[in-house]
């Protein structure tokens, strides 16, 4: 096919390949402008596009399904779409409550002998005597004496509270609204995406839907994967909680884990936090302390470094190497949401530079 097409292009005259060529030209300038244009004002609205990305990102996964069962049934799509939305803020709610209730007790377990259980880790560490360094006497009890007095001084500052209590609100917030869009995304999200295709001019439209066209089934299949990278997280993290380092609520803490791996850098930060701390109030000794560093390393190791690239790129059919290059872009100059959009941008470059290019779609 290519090569009758590079023999027909050869017997257009001169002409019609030099205006063809011009055309390709300013197409091209256009969508460079029209992606410069975008991304600048990305970048000023960054603040406020996570809550925005992961309901879109939900509906753009559950549209195709919506519309097979609202053609199958005859029945209304919005009755699907209100369906799926409380099946996702059910479900969403019983693991919120159910896990945040385990955390809770863990959580005054912990601090309930919290100096206790640090003063025998650091005495398992550094032993019952004495220790010298650099002119200064302490042992296990004056070290985690001074810890809790500086972190009780860190919370007694105004400050401070305030920043966590500002955190707490923004957090409590953001899940309402990701909940109210999750719900217009879903009954509405084709008239939003007819919104946003109708914002591109006339006469460039034809060559977005071809763009499109080629970019929705890549897309799917990457969404796929995030999917299928949770799945090992949630598979991973079980059987090091439990059999490596045989931590209770181990089902619990993966599940954790796997859902918290939608949100990158704040999600498995949280979740290797929170199984730190269950770790340390059962931790035996320093030991235990080293085993979990290792495990929490692995982890992440295999899912950011290995796994996720891996399965990423095979599903976008991209490179592992420019996975992982997107994620460090993306966040570095978009923060969270960025990483969120690094790779599908890319997609999107490629899409449209295959599409301007005339190559046929693999």
């Amino acid at each position: 096919m290519k090569a009758a097409r590079r023999k027909a292009e050869g017997e257009r005259p001169a002409g019609d390949r030099d205006a063809r060529r011009l055309i390709d030209l300013e197409e091209a300038r256009a969508v460079i402008i029209a992606a410069a244009a975008l991304a600048i004002f990305l970048y000023f609205i960054k603040l406020i596009l996570l809550p925005f990305l992961l309901p879109a990102v939900l509906a753009y996964l559950c549209t195709p399904l919506l519309d097979r069962l609202a053609a199958r049934t005859r029945w209304p799509r919005w009755l699907f779409a209100v369906l799926f939305f409380l099946i996702f803020v059910g479900v969403g709610a019983l693991f919120a409550v159910f896990a945040g209730g385990r955390l809770v007790v863990e959580a005054r377990s912990l601090a309930a002998d919290l100096q206790g259980t640090l003063e025998r880790l650091a005495g398992d560490a550094i032993g019952n005597e004495p220790v010298r360094l650099l002119g200064y006497s302490f042992d296990a009890h004056r070290l985690v004496q001074a810890l809790i007095e500086r972190l009780r001084d860190w919370l007694g500052q105004s400050d401070k509270l305030a920043l966590l209590a500002g955190y707490s609100l923004a957090a409590v917030m953001g899940v309402f609204l990701m909940a109210v869009l999750l719900f217009y995304f879903l009954i509405s999200g084709r008239r939003v995406a007819r919104g946003i295709f109708w914002m591109v001019p006339p006469h460039r439209r034809a060559l977005a839907q071809r763009i499109w066209e080629r970019l929705d089934p890549v897309l799917i299949r990457y969404f796929l994967g995030m999917i299928v990278v949770m799945m090992y997280a949630t598979a991973a993290s079980y059987v090091g909680l439990k059999y490596f380092l045989g931590i209770d609520h181990a089902v619990l803490l993966a599940l954790l884990t796997g859902i918290l791996e939608t949100v990158p850098v704040i999600g498995p930060t949280s979740a290797a936090v929170i199984a730190g701390l269950v770790s340390l109030r059962t931790a035996t000794g320093f030991v235990s302390i080293l085993d979990y560093a290792l495990y929490a390393t692995a982890l992440r190791l295999s899912i950011d470094q290995l796994v996720g690239p891996f399965v990423l790129g095979t599903a976008a059919q991209v490179h592992p190497v420019l996975i992982i290059f997107c994620f460090l872009a993306g966040g570095i100059v978009f923060g969270i949401p960025g990483i969120i959009l690094a790779v599908p941008v890319a997609l999107l470059i490629k899409s449209t530079l295959a599409t301007l290019y005339g190559e046929e779609a693999e």
